[in-house]
């Protein structure tokens, strides 16, 4: 018979607590997982982290394993990550942050980059050799929501831009916080990395939180008569920048 005795000595070399400025996280990975891209298979190790909610000071791995045992976790959101090589310990790493989108990375949508610019961090990373992609899983619409980006799509159908669509729904342009991820990142990664983004704030934010960026790398995708308005407004008020895609 399986029992938490005997399966929880198997887990706990994978899981780790990592402190925030608000809540544990509990770390768990990696995971091989064969990843097909381009018609090839890669090998990355993937990651997730749950936040903590009713973890405390002094409680150990088989706490957290002992609270979290029987209890599914479906309705939470919950972030990846996907590294590839030597992610501790290579010079050059290059590192993606990427929003949720279900619009563009599940449905492939052409309203916006986000897919593209998935897949584009994902080729370079297998190029360069060593990376990750962290997926966050509660920054859709910039951190309003699926429901609340849905309405404000029906917005920008009347006219609206989207900064003007989540203002008129009662939000700011931008909500998404990258604390969890910058805590996870520094227990996987000492070293500087290569950032790739297009967002100053996104910037602004990784500089803050003291994780160090050698070098930002532009992730601009094809602008098409769908996005280009979408493209535009995060160029001209979004404070993204422009520059020739790599």
């Amino acid at each position: 018979m399986i029992t938490h005795a005997s399966t929880f000595p198997s887990i706990k070399r994978y899981m780790k607590l990592v402190t925030t400025k608000s809540k544990p996280l509990v770390l768990i990975g990696p995971v091989d997982l064969p990843i097909n891209v381009d018609g090839k298979n890669y090998t990355f190790k993937w990651y997730t982290w749950l936040a903590a909610d009713n973890v405390k000071e002094g409680d150990t791995l088989e706490d957290v394993y002992t609270m979290l045992e029987g209890k599914p976790l479906a309705n939470k959101p919950l972030s990846s990550i996907l590294v590839y090589g030597d992610f501790q310990s290579q010079d050059e790493a290059y590192v993606r942050l990427h929003s949720i989108c279900h619009t563009g990375d599940v449905f492939g949508s052409l309203l916006c980059d986000c897919g593209e610019q998935f897949k584009s961090a994902r080729r370079l990373i297998i190029k360069e050799g060593c990376g990750a992609i962290f997926y966050l899983a509660d920054q859709e619409g910039r951190g309003i929501g699926l429901y609340h980006k849905a309405m404000a799509y029906l917005l920008q159908k009347e006219g609206l831009d989207t900064v003007e669509a989540n203002k008129a729904l009662g939000f700011e342009d931008d909500l998404r916080s990258y604390d969890e991820a910058i805590s996870v990142l520094k227990v996987l990664r000492s070293l500087p990395i290569n950032l790739i983004t297009n967002n100053a704030n996104k910037i602004e934010q990784l500089k803050e939180g003291g994780i160090k960026i050698n070098r930002r790398i532009p992730v601009w995708c094809e602008t098409t008569e769908y996005n280009e308005r979408y493209i535009e407004t995060k160029i001209k008020r979004s404070g993204h920048m422009k520059e020739t895609k790599r």
